[in-house]
């Protein structure tokens, strides 16, 4: 089901533009059928002018069906299921320079702190293919958070990366990107608004049929700025 919902999304653009096309082919006939309905003079062609209108006017109402089924799958039925999700978002400006602000380590009084020991290990990641380079797992963060990594499989279709509070299994899409990115900006978090914590961040990555890579996955603290 979800492969099948990433279908519609990656490919919503161009289903779009096949069904217009049929549209208009659809439109046309009915249009031609039509001109013929009203200048038929004898029954027999008038049944069967009146059999192309209907069957035109049966394709155009089933193209708008499709049309409005797939508008309703990709952005109501899909943002409803956790891990499926695929945000639209703002184009990236790659020229910008977002600040990534690493905190020291420095515990509030009474605070205790995870060591090393006890910081999970970053889960999923592959050198040259899913990655995340910044920030690290184990980094302290605030503000806006430029994220730096791989994001280049095979067949790529795009990745997109989400945050959840640890031990969590609804993840929060943050933003998508729909080209391959090595060793480069993925894009911009912005945790101001997010209750200082510790959150789980992984990079998630498609293929062009929808196939979903294993997400490259770690552990920082949101802390909050001074």
């Amino acid at each position: 089901m979800e492969q099948a919902l990433q279908f519609f999304r990656v490919y919503e653009v161009w289903i779009y533009v096949v069904l217009s096309i049929l549209a208009v082919w659809q439109l046309r006939k009915f249009a031609l059928a039509w001109n013929e309905l009203r200048g038929a003079l004898y029954g027999m062609e008038r049944e069967a002018a009146q059999a192309r209108l209907n069957q035109a006017a049966t394709m155009l109402v089933l193209m708008i069906i499709m049309a409005v089924s797939t508008f309703t799958l990709v952005t109501i039925v899909l943002p409803s299921m956790p891990g499926a999700t695929v945000l639209p978002t703002a184009t990236l400006d790659l020229l910008a320079t977002p600040t990534t602000t690493l905190v020291p380590a420095t515990p509030e009084e009474g605070a205790s702190t995870a060591t090393p020991s006890e910081l999970p290990a970053a889960e999923g990641c592959t050198p040259g293919q899913i990655n995340l380079n910044a920030p690290l797992n184990g980094d302290q963060v605030t503000g806006m958070i430029t994220l730096r990594g791989t994001a280049n499989i095979p067949n790529f279709g795009f990745y997109t990366y989400e945050i959840a509070r640890p031990g969590e299994t609804v993840w929060l899409p943050v933003q998508v990107g729909r080209q391959p990115v090595v060793n480069d900006v993925l894009g911009v978090w912005d945790t101001v608004a997010l209750e200082p914590g510790d959150y789980m961040l992984r990079l998630l990555v498609t293929d062009n049929v929808g196939n979903a890579m294993t997400p490259c996955a770690i552990q920082v603290r949101v802390v909050a700025a001074p």
